[in-house]
Parts: C-alpha cells; structure tokens; sequence
C-alpha cells in the first residue's frame, strides 16, 4: 500500500518551498555573505565547488514592497484558478465525449463486422504508446507533471539561462514580473533534491486523491492549489515587507496532502525509514500545518510556510466546500459550452 512509505510530519516539512534568499538589510545580507563564506570554505577542504548556485551570485531584482502591489498578483490568482477549472471542465467534458463517441462507432452487428473484414488494419502501436496505454489514470498525469518539473530543473543547468529562471521561474514579489512566476515557480527545482522529495510526495498520494476526485477534478485542484499558495507566500512577503525568491511544486503539493489526510483521516502513514511507527492521516496534517503555523507567526526564514500554508488550507477547503460547491455546480457551464460547441459547427 502505497501510505506505507510516505514521509514524516517533520520530512513533510522539508519539501517545503524554501526562501532561497534573504537581502531586508545590509546587516542581515552581511551576516549571510559571511556564513556562506565559512561554509564554502569548510567544503573547500573536502572538494573544489564545481557549480555556484545562481541564486547567491546572481543580480537579484529588489524593489519597493507595498500593499498596491497585490493587487494584480490577486487578479492573476483569480483569473488562472478560473480558467484552470474551466480548462479542466472542457477536458472532461471532451473525454466524456469522446468515449461516447468511440463506444457509438464500435462494430455491433454482423453487417458492421463484415463491412471492417476489408478494411486496412491499423498498425501496431510503437514502445512509447504501448508504455502510455500499459499506465494507471494516476500516472498519466504525474508523468506529466514531472516532465515539466525535469525540464524545468534541465534549464536551470544552462547556465547562460540563469538570469531568465530567475526572473520568470522563482517567485519574487519586488521583482519586474510577479505575476507569471507566481505559476511558473511551482514547476522550479533548483536543488535535485527539492525535485526528487515534492515529486515522491506527490507520487505517493495522487492515487488517493484521484479515486476520490478523478482526473480532471485533481489537474484543476493542483494547478489552482500552486497558484494560490504562491499569492499566499507574495501577500505574506508584502504584508511583513519581507522581500525574497521562493520555488517549488510544495505549495501545490501540499493541497494534494491536506485533501487526502482529511478525506481520509483514519489511515495509517508511517516514516520512510521507520515503517513500525505508525500515525493517522488526520493528526499528521494537523501537526503539519501547525508547523507551518509557527513559521509564519514566528517568522522562520528556512522555509515558505506562507505558501504551504495557503495550499494546505486551499487544500482543505476544496475538500469540504469547493469539490461539492464548485466543481460540481459545473452543468450551467457545461451547458453553455455545450451550446457553444454546437453552435460552432
């Protein structure tokens, strides 16, 4: 079962989406400056360091931080949540349509069956779309998503891309663009290991979540969840003028996590190293969202608490009102869509 080997309350913590910088002061950066270059001095002992991290050597936008400027990163949210739950609404109702259309058009009686006796046969499927069909719904679309995440993360080896990550794929509310990094970001791993933990996490969970919310229901969910933990991490930076650059799927992650522990409370989660310890759902995302809780009123800088806050909350309200109150008074869209289709012909 694949709970079995999910991480901790406490490892949960760890893929949070990082403040991977901090400049509010000129004392604070020199502090900064000055533990980094301890640090690297100590691995300079063990092994040269081959690759900088761009986000401590690059130019990195500052600006002003005041309460006008959100409000284009709240239409922003507004308007891609709307039109990824339209977008999903469309995607079902065309696959619906499609396997009405495909079940209408098979052979379903002996003059059907004769008349496809001599027609060409169709060519055997290639490796690729042989290994497509062989995959559970769930994996058909978390194969996608980390796609997208590993070629994200591919880029951010490109050198010469850097300073382009940088500004649209890392979340910065004092930067020229906010808005579009605010959905680009949650496809962004700088670190490989940020990669690889968000993405068994949301391995690990997304079979739960789509039994319960099917596959279009989860895309829409997941893709607002990241936009919206984003505008809860730039609102918590503009509100505190905490100014810095966060990245990574956790804030979307996180919603996934919330809407599954509460959907399903009473099952068993264990630590990945220590399967003899178990803890029920519920309590372990209570607990986790406790920590993030501290984090934001304590101010913890090692982590975005903000963001996976504001997923985890996204997270349980569409379990408790947006999956019944949103998605499903969807048929006055689907009909206006439908007409549109027909209309279009």
């Amino acid at each position: 079962m694949f709970f079995r080997n999910v991480w901790s309350a406490a490892e949960f913590s760890f893929v949070c989406k990082p403040m991977l910088l901090k400049k509010s002061s000129n004392i604070g950066y020199a502090q900064l400056q000055l533990r980094q270059s301890f640090h690297n001095s100590r691995r300079s002992a063990r092994r040269p360091r081959i690759e900088p991290n761009p986000l401590e050597i690059q130019e990195i936008e500052s600006g002003p931080l005041n309460p006008s400027t959100l409000v284009k990163p709240f239409l922003f949210t507004v308007g891609v949540t709307t039109v990824s739950l339209a977008g999903c609404v469309i995607w079902e109702y065309e696959n619906i349509r499609s396997h009405a259309t495909a079940f209408l058009k098979r052979p379903n009686s002996w003059l059907n069956s004769h008349q496809r006796r001599g027609a060409p046969q169709k060519s055997e499927p290639g490796p690729i779309r042989k290994w497509w069909n062989s995959l559970r719904a769930n994996e058909k679309v978390f194969y996608p998503i980390l796609a997208a995440n590993v070629l994200v993360f591919g880029a951010w080896r490109v050198r010469a891309m850097q300073p382009f990550m940088i500004k649209y794929f890392c979340s910065n509310p004092s930067g020229s663009s906010v808005c579009l990094p605010m959905v680009l970001s949650t496809f962004s791993h700088y670190s490989a290991f940020h990669l690889a933990a968000n993405m068994y996490v949301l391995y690990s969970f997304m079979p739960a979540a789509m039994a319960a919310l099917g596959k279009e229901q989860f895309v829409a969910m997941y893709m607002s969840a990241g936009v919206i933990s984003s505008f809860a991490s730039v609102l918590y930076k503009v509100m505190l003028n905490q100014p810095g650059l966060s990245l990574g799927a956790s804030g979307a992650i996180m919603a996934v996590l919330s809407y599954v522990c509460v959907q399903y409370p009473d099952t068993r989660l264990s630590i990945i190293f220590l399967p003899m310890y178990t803890f029920a759902a519920g309590s372990a995302i209570k607990v986790i969202m406790s920590i993030d809780l501290a984090g934001v009123v304590l101010g913890w800088k090692f982590f975005d608490h903000a963001a996976h806050l504001g997923g985890a909350l996204f997270g349980l309200a569409w379990c408790y009102w947006g999956g019944l109150h949103v998605w499903g008074n969807r048929d006055k869209f689907l009909q206006y869509y439908h007409s549109l289709r027909k209309d279009s012909r």
